[in-house]
């Protein structure tokens, strides 16, 4: 039997700033369907690794393949339309904009809009297509249960709502992967709770891939398939959670443990004796 080809494939992406190693050397799968989340301590790298996948940034080297397409070289745009979302760490809505209208962003690169059938198309097929496009975005409104904040102004609204309204702008884009940075930070319990029961129902109902980057390590740990640990640019671990979280270079990296295992292991890549 034929082996199913990743959904996402990452092969040896470097990333420099000038002096600065951002990313190196840094290879991950994802396969269709998975909750993949990406973590490690601050300055790892973990943003920069969803830039490069979302085309925000362009890595020196390596290569990023989408259901087996290349990535590299692509616009933005050009990434979303092939079927990859994402929200931002830092939020990224039109705060003088109503919720509904901020959602309705996200359905943009869905529209038809080509030069040969653009006359025809805005007499006779405008209308039924923004309905289509309205009974959609109403479809994730229910679904994020922010029906009472739909005509309210995103950016009267309270942290956690803003970060709801975002992933729903994501989400919009009925993306097949969708790129999700800190979705928790600053949010309440009860906030966290509602966020990973919309992602988990996000990956097994509506059928997305994720690929999340969280620091709440007890969330990354209930809700992920797999997980990656970045450390200065380079990946450290990838495995299962509960393996990931047994492992002594993650300690090491969270922690500043530094156990005999760890020393052995760095001794054996340095060839020096532990």
């Amino acid at each position: 039997m034929t082996e199913t080809p990743p959904l996402l494939n990452v092969s040896d992406i470097s990333l420099s700033f000038g002096g600065v190693h951002a990313l190196t050397d840094v290879s991950f799968q994802v396969a269709k369907g998975e909750i993949f989340s990406i973590i490690g301590p601050n300055g790892a790298g973990k943003t920069s690794m969803l830039n490069c996948i979302s085309g925000r940034y362009q890595p020196n080297k390596g290569s990023i393949r989408f259901r087996e397409k290349e990535l590299i070289g692509l616009r933005p745009n050009d990434r979303c339309t092939l079927g990859i979302g994402r929200t931002f760490q830092n939020l990224a809505l039109f705060a003088h904009m109503t919720v509904l209208d901020n959602i309705m962003v996200g359905r943009h690169h869905l529209l038809k809009n080509n030069f040969l059938t653009g006359s025809v198309y805005w007499l006779f097929g405008a209308r039924k297509e923004e309905l289509r496009h309205r009974a959609e975005v109403e479809d994730i409104i229910d679904f994020l249960e922010i029906a009472h904040i739909r005509k309210s102004i995103a950016g009267t609204l309270s942290y956690g709502l803003r970060k709801r309204v975002e992933l729903a702008r994501a989400v919009a884009l009925r993306p097949d992967l969708i790129l999700l940075d800190e979705p928790m930070a600053g949010m309440n319990l009860e906030e966290k709770e509602d966020m990973a029961r919309y992602i988990i129902d996000l990956n097994e109902e509506w059928g997305m891939t994720v690929v999340m980057i969280e620091h709440d390590m007890g969330v990354v740990m209930d809700i992920s398939h797999r997980v990656m640990v970045l450390d200065f640019g380079k990946k450290i671990a990838a495995g299962l959670p509960d393996e990931v979280l047994a492992n002594p270079r993650v300690k090491k990296a969270y922690l500043g443990e530094d156990d005999d295992e760890t020393a052995a292991d760095d001794a054996a890549r340095t060839g020096e004796v532990a």
